[in-house]
């Protein structure tokens, strides 16, 4: 199988979380920071939507003896964008696109673990692909706030803007302040 990714995912390899992480499972996806969780059997996926919040999340998996990097190499965890790949040297996740419900116009990006031949994708519960960050990406640098968005407000982990181009509001998730 494969695991969704979109906007910047934290990869995890299930048994290390399983092994690893204080209380096991239950515990990591109860302490979950948002509701992006989802899990083939062999790879664990969370997305974020700012490097403030991965890196928050990271060091959160640190403190419990996960491991990112060890001499530049990805361990129990590696970060993969959704228009890039994977972020790292990682030798047991591959990164490709893949057909969403065989609709060749409906490109999807994902991980599975190396050697997997399955490419039956996973998602969060509740995801869909026509309200999908996939099916309506767009992507503004870090800390930059260009001059077609106005702040409106923070609200229950997300940050609102309004394109004034189209007088849409626009949602950035965060789990860090």
């Amino acid at each position: 199988m494969a695991v969704l990714i979109e906007a910047i995912s934290v990869v995890l390899k299930a048994d290390s979380v399983i092994a690893k992480y204080p209380g096991g499972w239950e515990r990591f996806v109860a302490d979950a920071p948002n509701q992006t969780l989802c899990a083939d059997g062999q790879l664990v996926r969370l997305g974020f939507m700012t490097p403030d919040d991965v890196r928050a999340f990271v060091e959160h998996l640190a403190h419990h003896g996960i491991v990112y990097l060890c001499d530049g190499r990805a361990q129990d965890v590696v970060v993969v964008d959704q228009q890039r790949g994977i972020t790292t040297p990682c030798d047991w996740v591959e990164f490709g696109r893949i057909d969403w419900q065989g609709d060749a116009a409906k490109k999807v990006s994902a991980c599975r673990a190396v050697g997997s031949q399955q490419s039956e994708l996973v998602t969060p519960d509740g995801w869909a692909y026509e309200k999908s960050l996939t099916a309506e990406f767009s992507f503004v640098e870090t800390r930059w706030v260009p001059e077609f968005m106005d702040f409106l407000r923070r609200e229950n982990g997300l940050d609102v803007y309004r394109d004034l181009r189209t007088g849409k509001e626009v949602y950035v998730g965060r789990t860090s302040a």
